[in-house]
Parts: structure tokens; sequence; C-alpha cells
């Protein structure tokens, strides 16, 4: 199929948070596309491709270090990519995060370290062990929908439209976030807190070597907690509670993907896996765009 010969090419090119002219201009006239519903999955053929173990210093000045509670220092930890497409048939739109703010609709909260907004409940890492179903969780907190790297529509016939969103703005800057259907959102293995630690410098349980699950919910279910609005009700559990969304989809069902990697008992600095020896940028956080000082 087109759609997963496209998802097998590893390393791509990262799009930077501030649109370049020269990238897929969008037309004057190009309005968000609202007349469907979006559909969001994992792309777990490119995490298949893109994901490492190695020995890795982590500054205490990264904020994925401050904001995941991690030991710095040379720590082990497993990065990974992950990749969320829109393969449904409308836009997510969400806009400016500014506004959201000033409405208080629980999109987004203030980042203190990235010194910008968050949006909320956007995709849940997990490393699981497969024997015993112990879960660890990565220490990435933020993230920002963009248009990063196009894909084909759902029936693989029709090229991508020319991109929508492009900017994530800061406080006080108007941003426009969101994900066009034929477009997903990336973050390469590489980037600010695109990893789990392995060696227990998070306050958790050193992970063995063996084999594991790492697992990505995109606009995963959550409970919600006191004053916290459900903007879009799945369902109820069997206790009553609420099942909830933060974005509109066609389908719930296919949110979820996982891939299964090895850890070795002693990777080294280069690492083990499809993506070892590539450098980490970690002081830049989603999209490419450094941390401010």
């Amino acid at each position: 199929m087109r759609l997963k010969k496209l998802f097998a090419a590893p390393l791509l090119l990262m799009i930077t948070c501030v649109w370049s002219p020269a990238q897929s201009p969008q037309s004057p006239s190009s309005q968000p596309d609202t007349t469907g519903t979006p559909d969001l999955i994992v792309n777990t053929d490119l995490l298949s491709h893109q994901w490492v173990v190695r020995d890795e210093k982590l500054d205490a000045t990264a904020c994925s270090v401050e904001e995941g509670g991690i030991t710095p220092g040379t720590r082990t930890i497993v990065r990974f990519t992950v990749e969320t497409p829109n393969l449904g048939d409308a836009d997510i739109v969400v806009g400016d995060p500014n506004v959201h703010v000033a409405n208080n609709d629980g999109l987004f909260e203030f980042a203190q370290c990235h010194h910008h907004y968050h949006f909320r409940h956007y995709a849940l890492y997990q490393l699981i062990d497969p024997a015993t179903g112990f879960v660890w969780k990565a220490a990435k907190k933020g993230f920002c929908m963009l248009d990063t790297d196009p894909v084909p529509t759902a029936n693989g016939t029709e090229p991508p439209r020319s991109s929508q969103f492009r900017n994530c703005g800061a406080i006080g800057i108007p941003g426009n976030q969101g994900i066009s259907h034929g477009w997903a959102d990336t973050y390469r293995f590489f980037l600010g807190g695109q990893y789990f630690v392995l060696d227990g410098g998070d306050g958790q349980p050193v992970v063995p070597p063996g084999t594991y699950i790492i697992r990505i919910t995109v606009n995963p279910p959550y409970t919600p907690t006191a004053g916290e609005p459900c903007r879009f009700l799945e369902g109820v559990d069997a206790n009553g509670q609420q099942i909830c969304h933060q974005l509109p989809e066609s389908n719930y069902s296919n949110n979820v993907g996982e891939v299964l990697i090895t850890i070795p008992d002693h990777p080294g600095k280069t690492g083990v896996g499809p993506a070892a020896g590539a450098a980490a940028k970690e002081d830049f956080d989603e999209h490419d765009n450094k941390i401010p000082n």
C-alpha cells in the first residue's frame, strides 16, 4: 500500500514550528475543512524504524529533566519518534492557544520551563513489560499540533492539500494549531522529552534488559478531574466514570500504536536500535524550536 510505503521511510526531515514561506505555501483563500470528522492514528511503522537505546547525558537545564523529575547526568534511555496522521475527512482545528486559555476551556496549560502553553491530553507514552504488564511513562509533558509531514489521503490516490497549521504560538503571540487531513504531526526521537528513562533516574524502578512494548495513544481517553471539562464524551466505564477525549474523531478505537523493542544490558553512548548513532537535541522542544534561556 502507498500509505505503508511512505511510513516506512526512516529519518525524515523535521519541519520547524514557524513555517518557511518556501515550504508548501498556503493559498490566501485556503480555509480549514470542517465538513467531516478527523481520525487520528499512530504511525507504528515509523516508530518501529526510529528508536534507540543508549547512554546519554541529560542536562539539569533541560525542560524534560525538570518536568519529569529526572536526576541529571548520564542516564540510560530509549528514544523514539511519534507521528500521528489525521486520516479522517476533516481538519483538526485548534487555533490560538491564547484564546483557549482566556476562555478557560481546559485545552491548554502553562509550561513554566518552556514559557508557552501545552496542549493537554494529546498523547500518552507508555513503556510496558509484556510479561508483567508493568507500565513506565515518558518524561514528555507538552505538545503542539502542527502540519509537519504530508501523508496520502485515506484512499491513497489524492495528493495532500497544502498545510493549514504552522505556528505553535506563545504567551501573547497568536498561534494556529491543528492537523489537516492528509497531514501528520511528528515528534522526532532526538527532540526534548522523546524518551523513557531506564536506569531509575526518574524515580521509577530500573528497567532490566529484555523485550518491551512502546505503546503510544493519541487523543487518549481521560476521566475529568474536578473543574476539568469533558469536551467529547465517548461513554462511561463500569464505575460510571466518564470516558472523555479532547478532540473529536470518527473512530477512537484506532488511536493506539505498539512496537516491540529490545533493551540491552550495556547500550553505550552510540546506542542500540534503528536510530543508533544519531545526535540528540534535548535543548529543543516540540517541532525543533530551541527552548529560550
